[in-house]
């Protein structure tokens, strides 16, 4: 096989690589956006148990409920805590069970962002090498047709 065959055959090898590494990437990004948005709102309910602690009860709050609206509401019981496990199942618990089960998912959360931030870095670093083998199999096959 003559070296230019190689190169073409290398490049077509190379080139569904890059398509393959870049699908991962974004794979790899949509998973870090959804992480963060799991974590900011861990960490909204996180300061908010906070905030509820330093209450006494019949204390009027505001809740909000999206688009930055508040409804005014009287805590009834400031040591009970609805948490929500997953699968559309909740759970009660006193209050410093439920920051404990916080912290648990923040610290889960922050570390799945960790270990795909670490695949992304990986991948990226792959997408740049495989690019630079790419453009020089384009220069030796474009040298072969000259």
């Amino acid at each position: 096989m003559s070296q230019k065959a190689q190169a073409e055959e290398e490049l077509r090898k190379l080139s569904i690589e890059m398509r393959y590494l870049e699908q991962t990437a974004e794979v790899l990004q949509q998973r870090i956006t959804m992480v963060n948005a799991a974590l900011t709102d861990a960490t909204y309910a996180n300061a908010t148990l906070d905030g509820i602690e330093q209450q006494k009860e019949n204390a009027e709050l505001l809740v909000p409920i999206g688009a930055g609206s508040y409804v005014r509401a009287k805590l009834a019981d400031s040591n009970k805590v609805i948490v929500g496990m997953g699968s559309g199942v909740s759970v009660e618990k006193t209050l410093a069970e439920a920051k404990t089960t916080l912290k648990e998912r923040l610290d889960e959360l922050e570390n799945t962002l960790n270990s795909a931030q670490q695949q992304f870095s990986q991948v990226a670093q792959r997408i740049n090498s495989g690019r630079e083998r790419l453009e020089s199999l384009l220069s030796t096959v474009r040298e072969g047709k000259s």
